[in-house]
């Protein structure tokens, strides 16, 4: 697995710390009720009073997100579920739903040792388990899709550092390549907006496909990192079921392998620190 995963990501790819936000190329602020229509699931997880992450809902109960917003930056605790809040729909300072978090889950192969992990990426995907259903008719939860084809258009909604006030859409994104898990896109992302979910639109109308996990460069050029949804989702969903309760405990925050010298020579990539 890991090895498939780096082949992907060899040669002239940096990749950059997160949580991530999406730039202003190629956006559409959904500023109006009229231009967030349909996007509703789509909300801002506010991760106590210091941070935030997006999140789609995909159940009237559960939300997606990544596993790494779970975690405190600096010493890799989880963070208390008690702090999380999921605001659907969020807009110019008001939200579709409020809710708490009760319960969250990630994939047992998924473990926080800092947030420039390459072989994390296939696994940064988190199942939040909401302690109220939204049931409103203007919140709709988005069906979920196998993976997409190289050569695939794809869409991003997220919420941002210098746009937190209301969702952004990026369009036509391309899909470069997928492989182990994970799958490289040309959308252009940045700090803020991890967990952000990714949609194939067709005539079921938009789904998720993937979560986005990570940015990089390939080339020179800027490119989104996601998770691969469906060989994790059925892990989380059967977690949720099962009553557990199970975040992974962070480990420290240092890189797997060895040195960070050494982990670099590996995977033939340039972490960049923010």
């Amino acid at each position: 697995m890991r090895q498939s995963i780096l082949s992907v990501l060899a040669g002239a790819l940096a990749l950059v710390a997160l949580p991530l936000q999406a730039q202003d190329t190629g956006l559409t602020r959904l500023s109006t009720s009229d231009q967030g229509r349909g996007w509703e699931a789509v909300g801002r997880l506010e991760m106590g009073r210091k941070s935030f992450c997006t999140g789609a809902l995909i159940a009237p109960d559960l939300v997606l997100t990544a596993a790494h917003c779970l975690y405190h930056t600096q010493s890799g605790e989880p963070i208390e579920i008690g702090e999380v809040e999921f605001r659907a729909g969020w807009r110019e300072g008001r939200a579709e739903a409020y809710r708490g978090v009760r319960r969250a889950v990630s994939h047992p192969d998924y473990v926080y040792r800092g947030r420039d992990q390459l072989d994390r990426v296939a696994f940064d995907v988190a199942l939040l388990q909401l302690d109220r259903p939204i049931r409103t008719i203007r919140v709709t939860p988005f069906e979920t899709a196998d993976a997409p084809r190289q050569g695939d258009r794809v869409g991003v909604v997220s919420y941002a550092q210098d746009r937190a006030e209301a969702p952004s859409y990026e369009s036509g994104c391309e899909v470069m390549n997928r492989r182990g898990g994970v799958v490289m896109f040309t959308c252009s992302v940045d700090f803020g907006s991890s967990g952000a979910p990714v949609f194939l639109i067709g005539a079921k109308g938009p789904q998720v496909t993937s979560v986005i996990s990570a940015k990089a460069t390939m080339e020179g050029r800027p490119v989104a990192l996601g998770t691969e949804l469906a060989p994790v989702l059925p892990v989380l969903m059967e977690q949720i079921a099962s009553g557990s309760d199970v975040l992974n405990r962070g480990g420290s925050v240092r890189f797997l392998g060895g040195t960070q010298g050494e982990e670099r020579r590996e995977i033939g990539a340039r972490f960049v620190k923010p």
